[in-house]
């Protein structure tokens, strides 16, 4: 098949969406096979077969039924069903199918307009098979007798042409006249005079023929009955008459009158009047009454399917003339068609991330009425987020208009009406379903801006004690959350190795015993992470006090022989009175709070009633003064316990040494002691001080060697314990024991005086910041 190409439109810009260019025209003729080709679209579009394919290509036309389709491999347009002409358009002089090439990425439209060109595959029909004329014999020659024309569905040359007779007679000839419509007037023009004694009737055939390649006749049969006397035949009153009627016009409603005259009288006068029926039509519209020639509606009018009716009705005297007129009926078009909306694509899942101006759906509208019953507008309902664009000729494009948030609406509904300008108008709505997909859009939140947990000190390991948690407002891999420990400063290399968080529930461990006395706080920083691509984070401070437990015995300073040696011996002359100061025991307590709150009682004493021993101040004192009776040397020991649950306690051991004689001045009460006492003394808390300066450096110590040593055993540790990872360092912390505690103390003294006023104070504990374990 020949096809003719035409392509108007400047193809360099083609890489701009929703270009308006000329359409481009095929031709092809009709009746051809499914699967003929009709052109290649790809070539004349400038696209290779590979972009059609790769731009999701397809045809868009707003019939109902697709013609055509399109090859995206090859490229090439091809007939979709048999295509019949006269189906489509009736005897229209052209037949133009429009649609439109519809490209994706970017959103392009090629408008296609292909012409189905006649051939000659109709033969003409007469409206009847056999016509009777019932001629008088009187009539003059050059009297014409109207033939109902015959019609052919094909236009153009294909239609008919010419008319003849068959056998040829000396009694008539045809006479034809083309009317302006384009159909004919056929006529039997009588050429010789009848004789009804001659010959009473005639029988011929008329036999149209059409202008075809290969030539269509159709035929029928005409009977002449010569009659006696009847002179005057049937006169219409008008040539053509016209009517109009409304499409939705009930059946039986009146449309026009025609009117016949005849000036005989009697039955040759009586007229009767009937309708031709028109070649193509499967059953009447129109109904004519045969006596007053009233022409009603008989079956539903339908103004898309036909526009206008043209009729040819006989009136019939009854004596057999006969005459013929035209009646063309215009069919009034009312608003009962409401627009139609035809989706051609629609985009959903829409991710929430898109820009405003995103395609989502390309849809058409039409509507089978026309003039202002057809004029359609388009809009959306109650939308915020989404908007109409016109696209091309009667396609709209619904785009976004603002930012999409899953997390606020994860789906749309929107709706589209369409409605049409008539009276009253009528309109049709398509609901679009836009289901919005997940970005990961959002990092997880804590529900606490920080966390407080507390831990008593020799703790088990991998104790549970407590549990962060966060939330994330994604969905699906992009909404879940898993949890780890980081370093707290961008320079550290690894996170706390003492701590732990279960990467699923959050939960935080503490992997091994803590000392309160070595670590008393310590901060981890916890992130949040979910498993979106690229991944969003959070971090949370995670603060651990460690409570102290009552794990320290007082550590007694004074008196006291650290090297093994005998405690020294404090002097009593004979002439100490009661409540006179005879020493001091000093004791401290690594714990705090209640646990290093100490109290003193004598425990043991050689002479019971001798001495007494200050509760709080831990002050020895003489209950009465010596006399000769008591033992010249007195052993104390005295009971030194905390304040702790249960107490823990520690004694010291004191030798007192009386001093017989009365010229011995009395041991002061409140006045300042004597030299050598108080340098005793001083010097005593000098060597506890450099004993316990001494421990602690040696605790310090060995506590760096023990973290270095774990350093290395952790190294190609995860920083996340699992519960297996958790077990096996737990059995290693337990293997590690306790570590050696360190204290610091600070101790006040007052020299000269015999009462030798301490200042107990607690284990030194500088107001620690917030200590990262490192």
């Amino acid at each position: 098949m020949a096809a003719a190409r035409q392509v108007l439109c400047l193809w360099a810009l083609l890489g701009v969406p929703r270009v308006r260019c000329e359409p481009i025209r095929y031709s092809v003729a009709e009746e051809g096979e499914s699967g003929s080709v009709v052109a290649d679209v790809a070539e004349d579009a400038g696209l290779a077969p590979a972009q059609l394919s790769a731009r999701r290509a397809r045809i868009a036309s707003p019939a109902a039924r697709q013609h055509f389709r399109l090859e995206r491999g090859s490229g090439r347009l091809v007939v979709a069903e048999r295509l019949d002409r006269e189906e489509m358009c009736g005897r229209s002089r052209t037949c133009t199918l429009a649609f439109e090439l519809l490209l994706a990425d970017p959103l392009q439209f090629l408008p296609i307009e292909v012409s189905v060109e006649d051939i000659n595959d109709h033969s003409p029909v007469f409206p009847d098979e056999r016509v009777t004329f019932k001629i008088p014999e009187t009539s003059d020659p050059g009297s014409r007798f109207p033939v109902g024309a015959a019609q052919d569905l094909d236009i153009g040359s294909n239609d008919i042409q010419a008319y003849s007779m068959i056998p040829e007679n000396e009694f008539f000839s045809i006479f034809t006249q083309r009317r302006h419509e384009g159909n004919m007037n056929v006529e039997l023009v009588l050429e010789k005079p009848l004789d009804r004694e001659e010959q009473s009737e005639l029988d011929f055939t008329l036999i149209a023929t059409d202008g075809g390649s290969t030539p269509r006749i159709g035929s029928t049969e005409i009977h002449i009955v010569v009659l006696d006397v009847n002179d005057n035949k049937p006169i219409f009153t008008q040539d053509t008459y016209n009517g109009r009627v409304v499409e939705n016009a009930q059946e039986g409603s009146l449309v026009l009158r025609v009117m016949a005259m005849d000036a005989d009288e009697g039955i040759n006068g009586d007229i009767s009047y009937q309708i031709i029926q028109s070649v193509g039509q499967s059953q009447p519209v129109f109904a004519i009454n045969t006596k007053n020639g009233e022409i009603r509606v008989k079956t539903p009018l339908d103004f898309e399917a036909s526009q206008k009716h043209e009729l040819s009705v006989r009136a019939v005297d009854g004596g057999g003339l006969s005459t013929l007129t035209h009646v063309l009926i215009e069919v009034v078009d009312v608003n009962d068609n409401a627009p139609e909306i035809v989706v051609s694509s629609f985009n959903s899942p829409l991710p929430e991330n898109v820009a405003p101006g995103t395609v989502v759906a390309l849809f058409a509208v039409r509507d089978q009425d026309s003039g202002v019953n057809g004029e359609i507008s388009c809009a959306v309902e109650e939308q915020l987020s989404f908007a109409l664009r016109p696209a091309f000729k009667n396609y709209y494009e619904l785009v976004t208009v603002s930012a999409l948030d899953r997390e606020e609406r994860a789906q749309h509904t929107v709706v589209v009406t369409a409605a049409d300008a008539g009276s009253p108008p009528l309109s049709s709505s398509h609901t679009f379903s836009v289901d919005i997909s997940d970005v990961n859009d959002n990092a997880p939140v804590f529900n606490q801006t920080s966390y407080t947990m507390y831990v008593h000190e020799n703790n088990a390991a991998a104790l549970l004690v407590g549990a962060v948690k966060a939330t994330d407002a994604d969905a699906g891999p992009n909404g879940k959350v898993s949890y780890s420990v980081v370093p707290a400063r961008a320079a550290e290399e690894e996170p706390c190795s003492c701590v732990s968080v279960q990467s699923e529930s959050g939960g935080v461990f503490v992997l091994r015993p803590l000392d309160y006395e070595q670590l008393r706080q310590l901060e981890v920083v916890v992130s949040a992470a979910d498993a979106g691509s690229p991944a969003l984070s959070s971090s949370v401070s995670v603060r651990l006090l460690v409570v102290d437990e009552n794990d320290n015995a007082p550590l007694v300073l004074h008196p006291g022989a650290q090297d093994g040696s005998p405690p020294s011996s404090e002097l009593v002359p004979a002439g100490a009175a009661a409540g006179d100061l005879v020493s001091k025991v000093v004791a401290v307590d690594a714990d705090s709070g209640q646990n290093s709150w100490l109290s003193y009682q004598l425990l043991r004493a050689t002479e019971p009633g001798l001495f007494a021993v200050g509760a709080q101040s831990g002050e020895v004192r003489l209950r009465r003064p010596p006399s000769e009776r008591d033992a010249a040397k007195q052993k104390l020991v005295v009971l030194v316990r905390d304040n702790g649950r249960p107490p823990l306690s520690a004694t010291a051991a004191l030798s007192v040494l009386l001093v017989p004689g009365s010229g011995d001045a009395p041991l002061p009460r409140q006045s300042p002691a004597a030299g050598d006492d108080d340098g005793s003394l001083t010097t005593s808390l000098i060597i506890a001080l450099v004993f316990v300066s001494l421990l602690f450096l040696l605790s310090a110590a060995a506590f760096v060697a023990c973290k270095v040593c774990k350093r290395k055993e952790l190294s190609g540790g995860p920083v996340l314990y699992g519960p297996s990872s958790v077990q096996s360092y737990v059995a290693d912390g337990a293997a590690a024991g306790t570590l050696p505690h360190a204290y610091c103390y600070e101790v006040s003294l007052t020299t000269g005086s015999g009462n030798s006023e301490f200042k107990f104070l607690k284990p030194v504990l500088p107001s620690l910041p917030a200590q990262h374990c490192s």
